[in-house]
């Protein structure tokens, strides 16, 4: 269930402690959901870490709550923002933003993340996250909600490449070009999707790999991995849909091996928010992933830079200062 931020409550005074931040470990997590929090409390199974959607936890109380607090005494937990609109034209919803931050002091995640898109506008809240055009406008706005979002938080957030289906005649700049500025002066760090890549490369006519490597990955501190379902477009083209309702493609775990070879082992985490499948379907996702982990563990000491590309683009002087 996600709140409309208008009803964001204002948590209790006498709210209990929680434990002190713990980092992630580079190992696989879940996303959890309601349907395994029994399964969860039973067998207290072997996962790295857990991470929830935020929106879903902007009630006062309740059973979410209730199962909530008693997984995060025995795991590693990242939070994921859906409603923030970073990218929107228009000023970020305070009382959604205050929601978040009392969110986020109650359970300390080691991570909170969001998506470089919107979401709202004009009081209108879309059931998507959707694309922006890549230009200096665009740049200067995202780059003040971040600055906002941090300050309110008080701590760094990841901001998360999206899965993109049109393109803007727009932008000026290259998504990876885009996301490694917006970094540069924000000091927020980057959720490496590795689906999304996967998804918005293919949906463009763009090689995976190349799309990959024009991204800023040295400052990727998480990395999502997902399932996509197949359509064509109008054209009769290939379209895919990042529906996060199927296991990882093949193609995407091959992508996810030279993102790993970019960055070293990152906390990675396995997307699932429809046909949701058995606790240890899952977890069994997550146990490939880890192995995965493993092999560019023994295979390197260090990460090696991603490659620039001859498409990669700098910003200007002036774009520097603006």
């Amino acid at each position: 269930m996600s709140l409309h931020p208008a009803f964001a409550p204002v948590w209790p005074a006498t709210a209990a402690p929680w434990p002190a931040r713990q980092p992630l470990p580079h190992r696989a997590g879940l996303g959890l959901k309601p349907e395994h929090f029994d399964h969860v409390h039973a067998r207290q199974p072997d996962v790295g870490f857990f991470e929830v959607h935020a929106e879903n936890y902007l009630v006062d109380g309740g059973p979410l709550h209730h199962h909530l607090t008693r997984i995060r005494e025995n795991y590693p937990l990242s939070m994921h923002g859906v409603g923030l609109s970073i990218g929107g034209e228009e000023p970020l919803d305070t009382v959604h933003l205050d929601a978040l931050t009392q969110l986020v002091d109650r359970y300390q995640p080691a991570l909170f993340s969001e998506h470089l898109a919107w979401s709202s506008h004009g009081g209108v809240f879309f059931n998507d996250l959707l694309p922006l055009p890549y230009n200096l406008p665009t740049l200067q706005r995202v780059c003040d909600h971040i600055d906002q979002v941090q300050s309110r938080l008080g701590r760094s957030l990841l901001i998360e490449n999206p899965s993109t289906y049109v393109e803007f005649a727009s932008s000026t700049w290259s998504e990876g070009d885009f996301l490694r500025e917006v970094i540069h002066r924000s000091g927020c760090g980057l959720l490496l999707d590795v689906n999304n890549v996967y998804v918005s490369s293919i949906n463009h006519g763009r090689d995976p790999q190349r799309s990959l490597c024009e991204l800023p990955c040295h400052a990727a501190s998480e990395v999502h991995l997902a399932g996509f379902a197949e359509d064509l477009d109008s054209a009769g083209d290939r379209l895919l849909i990042d529906t996060h309702g199927a296991p990882v493609a093949a193609a995407v775990w091959a992508l996810y091996d030279t993102a790993l070879a970019i960055t070293g082992p990152l906390p990675t985490l396995i997307e699932r928010d429809n046909d949701l499948p058995a606790f240890e379907v899952l977890r069994q996702e997550a146990r490939l992933a880890e192995r995965h982990l493993s092999t560019v563990a023994s295979a390197a000491a260090h990460a090696r830079p991603c490659p620039r590309t001859k498409t990669t683009r700098c910003a200007t002087s002036q774009e520097r200062v603006a």
